[in-house]
């Protein structure tokens, strides 16, 4: 049986947040010590996962239209929300900071950038049905 792009990204995420899931529940820190290693690197991650996302986005478009990838996008979105609810205090004073710094729209503002192409896009899509 022969494996589609999309069923094979569907396997990387399961093995990948199973074997997440396992480590962080028999060590915990050495899930930890992992993150720590690699999250200093932030723009290789930025890097990376930016690549890896186009080219999740690409075979996503092979099987399914952008309406379609930007309405998963909104249920993967509520179960994030709802995993970072405990978070929002942090996550809101980072937020003022950047503002307050002035740093917002220089730290954010290519992520944004990609969000409203998608967004506009996905837009036309719909208005043209």
């Amino acid at each position: 049986m022969a494996l589609t792009p999309v069923e094979i990204i569907a396997w990387i995420v399961i093995i990948g947040a199973l074997v997440k899931m396992i480590i962080l529940a028999i060590s915990p820190k050495t899930w930890m010590n992992f993150v720590k290693k690699y999250s200093a690197k932030v723009a290789i991650i930025q890097l990376v996962s930016f690549i890896l996302a186009a080219v999740v986005l690409y075979f996503l478009l092979e099987e399914l239209t952008i309406v379609q990838i930007v309405a998963v996008v909104a249920f993967t979105g509520l179960l994030i929300m709802f995993g970072l609810a405990t978070h929002i205090d942090y996550l809101l004073k980072k937020y003022r900071a950047q503002i307050k710094n002035g740093t917002m729209w220089k730290e954010n503002g290519l992520y944004a950038l990609v969000w409203l192409i998608l967004l506009v896009w996905a837009g036309k899509e719909l208005l043209a049905m």
